[in-house]
């Protein structure tokens, strides 16, 4: 099996050292993620400038670009063969319900499902990276569990809690939770008089009952969330064409 790895956290990110090791002894693996954090970068691609892509001494390739970048470039221009499979990761904190749409993560692995490459993101609940190795373990094992087992290519989204892998619940499919909206933005004074704003922190979930993401994290479960590009509103169709006649 061959695995290209990126992520948004940059290439220095313990999450991604971590996955890259447990990847290791089970495949070929390359990296390709950026110079530095890129959370929230989305599926932006970079197109009115160059990208720069670097190697760093323990081989993984970095470049001044966004998740999205790193792993076109790295399918369109470095790779010399095609991989089996792409995953992103492991993040520095939750994707989870409406964070899918934000996620550097997540769009590292949809740059790679819209290549028609089987994807997988892996975050960690919490932040702060604690048991790491066990969130690492835990990904190698579900790449094993669902490559040769999914048909087609797949887009998955993996949110593993910071527990001790003995105390991991096995993995559970769920669909994506709801939250309520963002907390408000943050206002401070620059040191010229200027005001500024921070982004608030997300809020609190709305929709977090059995089945989703948010309910099997909490409880100690690994969630999975299989993801699809298509957005169409099927349901609007009809009623939007008697809007446009």
């Amino acid at each position: 099996m061959r695995i290209l790895i990126s992520n948004d956290d940059g290439y220095l990110a313990p999450g991604i050292n971590a996955l890259a090791r447990a990847l290791a002894p089970i495949a070929e693996i390359a990296v390709c993620a950026p110079d530095s954090n890129r959370s929230g970068a989305s599926n932006s691609l970079t197109l009115e400038k160059p990208i720069s892509v670097y190697q760093a001494e323990n081989g993984f390739n970095y470049t001044t670009g966004t998740p999205s970048d790193c792993v076109h470039i790295a399918l369109t221009g470095i790779l010399s063969w095609k991989p089996d499979l792409v995953v992103s990761g492991i993040n520095h904190g939750a994707n989870m319900g409406e964070d899918t749409l934000y996620s550097g993560t997540v769009a590292a692995a949809m740059e790679a499902f819209l290549f028609d490459i089987p994807a997988i993101a892996f975050s960690q609940v919490e932040r702060g990276w604690m048991e790491l190795e066990s969130a690492a373990k835990m990904a190698r094992e579900i790449v094993l569990s669902v490559y040769e087992s999914l048909s087609g290519p797949f887009l998955l989204n993996v949110n593993i809690p910071n527990l001790p892998y003995e105390k991991l619940k096995a993995p559970m499919a769920t669909r994506l939770g709801r939250r309520h909206h963002s907390e408000g933005v943050l206002k401070t004074i620059d040191p010229f008089g200027r005001e500024m704003f921070w982004i608030g922190p997300t809020g609190k979930t709305r929709d977090g009952g059995e089945g989703t993401d948010f309910y099997a994290t909490q409880n100690g479960y690994v969630s999975v969330t299989p993801l699809k590009f298509e957005w169409t509103e099927e349901k609007l169709m009809d009623e939007l064409q008697k809007v446009l006649k």
